[in-house]
């Protein structure tokens, strides 16, 4: 006989203490934690645990007793839904106040290791409206809200969508009317590109089945005014000519127009032949320099080059990393992880040479055409697994770094590559992370021979709980 399955349980006017990861407040109850989605530290609330683990319980709120003074209107009609922008009923003077806790959250619960100084969070002056690249998908099993009704009584119902995933959900998508992350045309882009598929009957994609023509939307954008549209179909047809050329007459102001026949059975592209329709097959980024008075920094960016999707923030979190750096001009310089080589063209001009690592060959062979691009000669770029290539061996045909940028992933660094940056003794290391939980527990290892000096947090995603964070390490 099985036993019976205990009721979960619930609380009422129960205090919500602190924000917490992904996004989640905490409250603690008879000294366990409990985390609550969409609460803010402040809320007086009633709960029912949803989920129950050893250590923790997960929770939603059921009922009001009092809101939280950090609490503000959000901004967009698909909040609570959406996964995107989970701290948006938070107002973003508080939202700074969380992410530099964060920062010195990791540092002392995760890393236990003590920092110098902690310097205030660098907000950004756009709250909205910041990031040049979105991905949409095309679904014909879009999540339907209590506003979705048929036409008529017992008549089929529309579930045609191009939008966002929902978190936890590969196969269901959320469509969205607006989203307030990119700047026009990006939202009238993908209504009508909808507007036109639905007219023609067009097939959305199924991913349970791999079935359907429309398969995903890529908008970029850059500073310097271009546009960029890839559209991803999951086979070829004779439709693909008239979309495109319904986009190209319908937005005249794009300035890149491309399409992708992805017959796999995921999403990724940079593998892919990615064929012009209209345009040229790139944009043009630009980065201030941070040496006053010298020009402009320019970036290529193809429909599959990595370059940061907030590109005013981008630059105060490279200013930071620079700043920490004090460049005297005879450094020779390892930037670990350096994708298209952005971090290597900024610090160029102020040191010696610069020494370039990173895994994927199309990133370097990007990193190579910027440096070019920009006559900046005292760059070597080299592809490859870090573990394999970070050796001795190479520092010795290379030379040894009087200072290490790195600038990893968000699961930061392997510990093999860790030991051999302990190895080669830098003077200094200049972390720079988008995940400071990994930062933190990377550091705990660089701290046996290096002390923390200080840490600069950089909002580089406002309405998200994400948050970078720039340390500077001098060796002992």
């Amino acid at each position: 006989m099985s036993r019976r399955k205990q009721p979960l349980p619930a609380f009422e006017k129960t205090e919500i203490i602190d924000a917490a990861a992904e996004g989640k407040c905490i409250t603690k109850i008879e000294d366990r934690v409990v985390f609550v989605p969409f609460a803010a530290p402040g809320d007086i609330v009633d709960i029912q645990v949803v989920k129950k683990k050893k250590s923790y319980l997960e929770a939603r709120i059921t009922n009001f007793h009092k809101r939280s003074e950090q609490r503000v209107k959000p901004h967009c009609e698909h909040f609570g839904l959406c996964g995107g922008c989970k701290w948006q009923h938070i107002s973003y003077a508080n939202q700074l106040v969380n992410k530099q806790k964060q920062v010195k959250d990791n540092f002392e619960r995760i890393g236990k290791v003590e920092v110098g100084e902690y310097l205030p969070i660098i907000g950004a002056e756009k709250e909205y409206f910041y990031r040049n690249k979105l991905e949409y998908t095309f679904s014909d099993r879009r999540w339907l809200t209590s506003l979705d009704v048929p036409k008529e009584e017992g008549g089929p119902q529309d579930t045609n969508g191009l939008g966002f995933h929902l978190p936890g959900m590969f196969d269901k998508i959320l469509d969205i009317e607006n989203c307030y992350l990119q700047k026009e045309p990006s939202n009238s882009i993908r209504l009508a590109i909808k507007e036109y598929a639905i007219e023609n009957n067009l097939d959305f994609y199924n991913v349970r089945n791999h079935e359907g023509f429309l398969r995903n939307l890529i908008i970029r954008t850059s500073s310097t005014g271009g546009l960029m549209v890839i559209v991803i179909f999951r086979y070829d047809d004779l439709d693909i000519a008239d979309i495109m050329q319904f986009i190209a007459d319908k937005f005249p102001e794009i300035t890149s127009l491309m399409y992708v026949i992805n017959e796999k059975f995921n999403d990724t592209i940079w593998d892919l032949e990615i064929k012009l329709f209209k345009g040229k097959p790139y944009l043009f980024e630009e980065m201030k320099s941070p040496i006053s008075g010298n020009p402009n920094l320019k970036f290529k960016i193809g429909p599959v080059s990595f370059y940061q999707t907030n590109p005013e923030q981008a630059y105060h979190l490279y200013k930071a990393a620079f700043d920490f750096a004090d460049f005297k001009g005879d450094e020779l310089v390892y930037d670990l992880y350096t994708g298209a080589g952005t971090i290597a063209a900024f610090i160029a001009n102020s040191v010696k040479k610069v020494v370039g690592i990173e895994s994927v060959e199309e990133a370097v062979e990007g990193a190579r055409k910027n440096a070019t691009l920009n006559s900046i000669e005292n760059v070597e770029f080299f592809a490859g697994d870090m573990l394999k290539i970070l050796t001795s061996e190479f520092i010795s045909a290379h030379g040894k770094p009087d200072i290490i940028v790195t600038d990893p992933p968000r699961a930061g660094m392997h510990e093999k590559v860790i030991k051999r940056i302990i190895d080669a003794a830098p003077e200094k290391i200049v972390y720079v992370s988008c995940n400071p939980a990994t930062q933190a527990r990377d550091i705990a290892l660089l701290a046996e021979k290096y002390d923390v000096i200080k840490a600069q947090p950089v909002d580089m995603f406002p309405q998200t709980h994400h948050v970078e964070n720039v340390a500077l390490l001098i060796r002992r």
